[in-house]
């Protein structure tokens, strides 16, 4: 990755400095010709220094250290990409003028080390620290500080072999006679090489193995990383891991033509799902109490309304009594009367003996009025919690979908709808909509443009206003999902079909087989007034069954940018 990024970005100018994520930086910095967006993360879980061409949206007020950063690094030429060693440490060496012009020389060094990743801002002619994504106190760290002023001290040294200046290898030998077990070669070589994980000392040791010529198969396996082959790879237990080029024992390979793109590839859905994670944490909750809440809420209708079965049985007590009055004396606390509605046959009634016997019947005929009262009101609330479950299920599998910016829209919808507290209500500001967010776009094979819908918000938008009554929508059938429309008043069959798959592969059906889409035109589609926002009825609807493809997806997706 340095020689790449080297080759990429050395004597380009910084453009523009932001932070989209808590720590994560992009810089975007303009070589050879070219825009690139440099990012730099210290993310606990997957920390690394890319360069990226998945979009971001940057929050509406910049935090401190990007502030910082801009104030030394706008219009800054990198001059130099240096890696520690053989350490996971990135040194980007800057050139810039300060705000008397003079020129200063600064350093941007990125630690890649899991929870203790750090992206830190240096000073490099004194080697005093100007700001750090995360500050690191003596109170967590006394070997060195990472805070502003503070001397930055490298990372501590592991007194391991550079396997890129190796020139012996009698030691590596030894190795493999003391073991001969792939596994327990891997564990002793990560003990004596700089720079393997287990991975790589694993590949290696399967390297070592090949023949006799120890030194031939070490110098040909480090060789491939001065001439990388970006290899996506799926290994044991359904796990796919990302190497320089094609380690042994690895299945499905794919290829990419730069190691940047390759992390695009690999990181792409796994980081944005913590991203979503991270910033929708109150968004997730909420929807998850909202959900317990109304689950059990119908559970106790359900149980009330099957209570309600036995409303007849009240009548047809307090009506035997009734026409048996002259047979109950006041102090009874049951009676045996015939039911004249089987056959006569007796039926034993419980009594208060503190009413008197017409007041008993009425109690009966009273109670039957009651839960026949109740049915209409039960099944009424049924209805209506069964409709907030259906509503919260909908944005709970959004969110599960959703990019990072789609969740502004959903947290406006939820305060909208007063479940989630709007705290910038009582700000003194003018009460400006919110301006919602376009739906994602895609290009079908014959160049129809289709746009798909990722929240309530954006789908009622999209169908309710944007859309024409000619233009075709589509829908998973009673799943969760996104609206989706072709904007064409005559798509054709293979235009709807690559529609279906977007429409099953944006709803909570996306890793089911035979997904059902229901597809009609937009003068179908009807809104009943008061219901909650994206959801519409329609009719005259035509039914596919479509199994979700990822890589017709990916290619839908290519195909906006051409």
């Amino acid at each position: 990755m340095k020689q790449e990024l080297a080759g990429l970005l050395q004597t380009g100018r910084v453009s523009k400095i932001n932070q989209p994520y808590p720590n994560e930086l992009i810089i975007s910095i303009r070589a050879h010709g070219k825009n690139h967006q440099l990012l730099l993360s210290a993310n606990p879980t997957y920390a690394r220094v890319q360069v990226t061409e998945i979009p971001y949206v940057n929050p509406a007020v910049p935090t401190n250290f990007t502030m910082i950063m801009r104030k030394h690094l706008s219009g800054a030429i990198l001059t130099a990409v240096n890696q520690l060693d053989n350490d996971r440490v990135l040194r980007l060496s800057f050139t810039g003028r300060n705000e008397l012009g003079d020129q200063t020389s600064l350093l941007l060094i990125v630690e890649i080390m899991a929870r203790h990743s750090n992206i830190i801002l240096v000073n490099a002619p004194d080697n005093k620290i100007i700001d750090a994504i995360k500050h690191v106190g003596s109170d967590v760290n006394r070997y060195r500080l990472l805070l502003p002023g503070a001397t930055y001290i490298n990372p501590p040294k592991q007194d391991l072999q550079d396997p890129f200046t190796k020139e012996t290898f009698g030691d590596i030998a030894q190795l493999m006679r003391d073991f001969p077990n792939v596994d327990m070669l891997a564990a002793n070589l990560r003990k004596t090489v700089q720079g393997l994980g287990k991975d790589t000392s694993l590949a290696l040791a399967n390297y070592l193995h090949r023949d006799g010529n120890v030194e031939k198969n070490f110098k040909t396996f480090f060789e491939n990383f001065n001439a990388p082959k970006p290899t996506l790879s799926h290994v044991a237990n359904n796990k796919i891991n990302f190497t320089a080029f094609p380690y042994p024992d690895t299945e499905k390979d794919q290829f990419y033509s730069t190691l940047s793109q390759l992390l695009d590839a690999y990181y792409a859905t796994r980081a944005q799902r913590d991203r979503v994670r991270e910033q929708g944490a109150i968004l997730i909750q909420v929807v998850k109490k909202q959900l317990k809440k109304n689950r059990t809420k119908l559970k106790r209708l359900n149980r009330d309304l099957r209570e309600t079965a036995n409303a007849d049985e009240y009548r047809v007590k307090g009506e035997i009594l009734t026409t048996y009055l002259n047979k109950v004396e006041r102090g009874m606390t049951k009676i045996e009367l015939p039911d004249f509605y089987h056959e006569n046959q007796p039926i034993t009634i419980a009594l208060s003996n503190q009413q008197s016997p017409s007041e008993n019947a009425q109690k009966y005929f009273k109670r039957y009025q009651k839960l026949k009262n109740a049915v209409k009101y039960l099944n009424e609330q049924i209805d209506l919690t069964q409709q907030e479950i259906d509503y919260f299920e909908n944005i709970q599998s959004q969110i599960e979908l959703a990019k990072p910016e789609d969740l502004v829209d959903i947290r406006y919808e939820l305060q909208q709808g007063h479940y989630l507290k709007d705290h910038d209500q009582h700000k003194k500001k003018k009460n400006k909509r919110q301006k919602i967010s376009k739906p994602e776009k895609f290009v079908a094979s014959d160049g129809t443009e289709i746009l798909v819908g990722k929240n309530n918000l954006q789908n009622e938008k999209l169908t309710m206003h944007t859309a024409d009554k000619r233009e075709t929508w589509l829908h998973t059938k009673n799943i969760p999902g996104s609206h989706v429309i072709i904007r064409s008043f005559d798509p054709s069959d293979q235009t709807i079909a690559e529609a279906a798959n977007l429409a099953a592969y944006f709803s909570k059906a996306r890793n089911s087989s035979k997904v059902p889409v229901d597809y009609t035109w937009i003068k179908n589609i009807r809104k009943p007034n008061g219901t909650k926002p994206g959801y519409v009825i329609y009719d005259s609807q035509q039914t596919l069954f479509i199994t979700p493809n990822e890589n017709l997806v990916d290619q839908l997706t290519a195909n906006t940018k051409k």
